[in-house]
């Protein structure tokens, strides 16, 4: 089977908070993935190079910034493959930077997903669906995870009934 990455892009070191949980879903679903800074502002020559060689191996994107945050956007426009936009928090509490990732012309789309650390989770859950589309072992890994939410649910809301009688 080819191996399936995720490629993660972010405008700042700054944005690496943003995906510790995220990290550690891609470390429990064991997809490999690569993490690179590259700013659609300050070095837009580098980023377009590096997206347009990418290797086979990655399958979708997961590009963060706060801000204006055009990552998202450029990434989308030189590459076919999934982007998945994830605004980072900004001096606007990050509505900046969820309206200039969400605001795509039609023509060249771009997933968005919520501000902060839980657009960065869900961004890489989605990934891992749209890489589980055409593998088995991954889709019941995300299965299971979601059978695990399942669960936690029933156990807080059984503490939660117990606590209150």
């Amino acid at each position: 089977m080819k191996i399936k990455e995720i490629l993660i892009v972010m405008g700042s070191k700054s944005d690496l908070p943003l995906f510790d949980d995220a990290m550690e879903l891609l470390k429990k679903f064991k997809i490999p993935n690569q993490i690179r800074i590259l700013s659609a502002h300050r070095s837009p020559k580098l980023l377009i190079q590096q997206i347009e060689h990418l290797s086979k191996s990655v399958h979708v994107i997961v590009a963060a910034a706060g801000g204006a945050a055009h990552l998202a956007g450029v990434v989308a426009a030189h590459t076919l493959k999934p982007v998945i936009g994830v605004p980072a928090l900004s001096a606007l509490k990050g509505v900046d930077s969820f309206v200039s990732t969400s605001q795509m012309p039609a023509g060249i789309p771009v997933a968005t997903m919520s501000i902060g650390k839980a657009g960065a989770t869900n961004a890489i859950l989605l990934a891992t669906e749209i890489l589980a589309l055409h593998d088995q072992i991954l889709e019941k890994k995300l299965i299971s995870y979601r059978k695990a939410q399942v669960k936690k649910i029933r156990g807080t809301n059984r503490e939660f009934l117990r606590k209150r009688r």
